[in-house]
Order: C-alpha cells, then sequence, then structure tokens
C-alpha cells in the first residue's frame, strides 16, 4: 500500500484526541545498541545484532503499535528509525553508512542519542553531540549497558555524556536486559505529537522480506568470522520462491573484495560456509514460518566499498 494512502486512511480510525505519533531516530556510534533497542521494543527481531561494529547498514523502520488493551501507552504509534552507526569513514560504504544516519535526523520528531556508558566519550560520541546541537526535534540521551559498571563510576561517565551538549531527557538504560526501556518509551510518548497511525497495528517494520533474509545471512557471517573479513562482505539475494507452502527456496551470493577472503569463508572443505548456511537457515526459518532451502555461494568483486556504481548497484544509495 502506498504510504500516503495508507495515512490519509489510518486518519479517519476511531482514536482518541490525545493519540499520538511521529519518528523517532535512534543514532549513536557503532556498537551503541541501537538495534538491540529496536529489536527489544519489538519483541522480534527487525534489526540484526552482532558485537561487529557496523552491523547496521541501512535506515531501518520499526513500528511499535500500541493496542488500547495497553493501558495509557494505547495512545501512540513509535515509529523507530535504527540507524547506521556514525563514525569516521574510511571509504565509500563508510561515507554512505554516516549519510544515512545523519539524514534521519532533521525530519524525526524525537532523537534518541544513544551512547554506551560502559565508556567514557570518544570522538565519535562528540560528533554526534555537535549534530544535535540545532534539531528541531527534542534530543533523549539514553545511556545504554548502565548494568555494566558500578553505580559510582556509571554516574561519573553519565556526567561526562551530559556535558556533551543540552538534552531534553537523560536516562539511564540496558536495552539487553531490558532495564529502563519502560520509562524511556514513556519519554518518548510524552514527546511525539498528536498524530494518527500512519502504518496498520499488525505492521512491525518497512522491510521486504528478501533484504530481511539477506541481513540475516550476513549477521551469521559477522558472528563466525575474524575481525577483517565482515566489513568487506555484503550479500544479495538472488532467487527467493515459494516452491510450496511448506517450502522457500533461497539463493543467495556473499561478496568479498579478496581471494583470501573467499577462503576464510569457504572454509576448510567448505566447513565454514556451511555453518554459516546452516545459522541462517534457521534464524530465516523463523522469520518466514516455513522449511527453507538455502543455497550460498562466495564471490569475489575487488573493491565494492569504494565504488560508487556497485554500492549503487547492492542497494547502498546516498540520501537525497
Amino acid at each position: 500500500m502506498n504510504e500516503d494512502n495508507s495515512a490519509e486512511l489510518l486518519l479517519n480510525e476511531d482514536l482518541p484526541p490525545d493519540h499520538r505519533s511521529g519518528y523517532v531516530a535512534v543514532v549513536g556510534k557503532p556498537n551503541a545498541g541501537k538495534s538491540t533497542l529496536l529489536n527489544a521494543y519489538l519483541g522480534q527481531k527487525v534489526a540484526i545484532v552482532s558485537e561487529k561494529p557496523q552491523t547496521t547498514r541501512n535506515r531501518l523502520l520499526g513500528i511499535l503499535t500500541l493496542k488500547r488493551e495497553q493501558g495509557d501507552r494505547a495512545n501512540a504509534q513509535v515509529i523507530l528509525i535504527d540507524t547506521p552507526g556514525i563514525h569516521r569513514p574510511r571509504h565509500k560504504l563508510g561515507k554512505y553508512l554516516v549519510e544515512t544516519a545523519v539524514s534521519a535526523i532533521p525530519d524525526a520528531d524525537v532523537v534518541v542519542f544513544m551512547a554506551d556508558v560502559s565508556d567514557r566519550p570518544g570522538d565519535e560520541d562528540r560528533q554526534i553531540a555537535g549534530l544535535l546541537h540545532k534539531p528541531k526535534a527534542p534530543v533523549l540521551l539514553a545511556l545504554n549497558k548502565a548494568d555494566l559498571l558500578a553505580a559510582e563510576q556509571t554516574a561519573a561517565n553519565a556526567e561526562a555524556y551530559r556535558a556533551l551538549g543540552r538534552f531534553d531527557e537523560t536516562i539511564l538504560i540496558s536495552a539487553l536486559k531490558g532495564d529502563n526501556l519502560d520509562r524511556l518509551l514513556d519519554i518518548i510518548i510524552e514527546y511525539l505529537p498528536l498524530g494518527p497511525r500512519y502504518y496498520p497495528d499488525e505492521e512491525v517494520t518497512d522491510q521486504q522480506l528478501r533484504f530481511m533474509a539477506a541481513e540475516l545471512i550476513r549477521e551469521q557471517a559477522l558472528r563466525h568470522l575474524r575481525q577483517e573479513v565482515p566489513h568487506a562482505l555484503a550479500v544479495v539475494v538472488q532467487d527467493f520462491k515459494e516452491r510450496s507452502e511448506e517450502m522457500t527456496y533461497i539463493s543467495a551470493n556473499i561478496l568479498v573484495e579478496r581471494d583470501t577472503q573467499k577462503a576464510i569463508i569457504l572454509g576448510q572443505g567448505g566447513a565454514m560456509i556451511k555453518r554459516i548456511g546452516q545459522a541462517a537457515r534457521r534464524e530465516i526459518e523463523d522469520l518466514l514460518g516455513t522449511r527453507v532451502y538455502l543455497e550460498l555461494w562466495v564471490k569475489v568483486k575487488k573493491g565494492w566499498r569504494k565504488d560508487e556504481r556497485e554500492l549503487r548497484r547492492l542497494g547502498y544509495e546516498p540520501p537525497e
């Protein structure tokens, strides 16, 4: 359904006059926990997660529609925008990731600056705080991983983050454990404008299944491979076919930049690619609710992260 038509249709819903809705840009440096927060609120995996920096490469929408039976929070639709980590880019792909994240800020109704309070602020945190000096929207400082340090050290680090700028609210959370997420959600809703539901109640993301399958394959590659390979890796789904109500066939190419990286992904006797494929298949089956026949191929595309034409072909379009 066209988004404009959808919004127009949902304006006529029987919603209370205090219904709030809007877009919430979640920004931060790589590995701050943005994707973990999105998944926690939605109660399912929409964004892939790994310990590797720059896991998120696209701007993802997570749509949290609070139903009428959920009490006071029922009067809201929170549209969370999960963004790539903001960092100092070293190639065109990195530049695209930063531009994608930054472009989410101006049009957001609320901005959540998510920082890792288990560590002191770094250059990337200061860079992000600088971007948030003059936003039109309220800015909330969500200090994640507050469960990892003693209270005294957490308080000292939190004060260092508060000193980076002027924030409308500051809150300590743990996205992984769920600590204070209800309170953060309450604060977000308080700052959202009055408005309609822009998406049907049952929608949780704007991403297509084909894209999500590719991301789940990439997630397992990130989890199984050594540090030097994952950043040079992309996944392209070639075929996505429902062969029956019980079986989906998926064929995907894993792209890398060097022959040595291809050899690592394949592993001795194909052991590594088999491990990645088995783990990814289980995740995709959970997503689709069918059995999955998954074929993976590894191909070398030299320097693809620095090639603007190749980046566009892979779907990494710079924001307007």
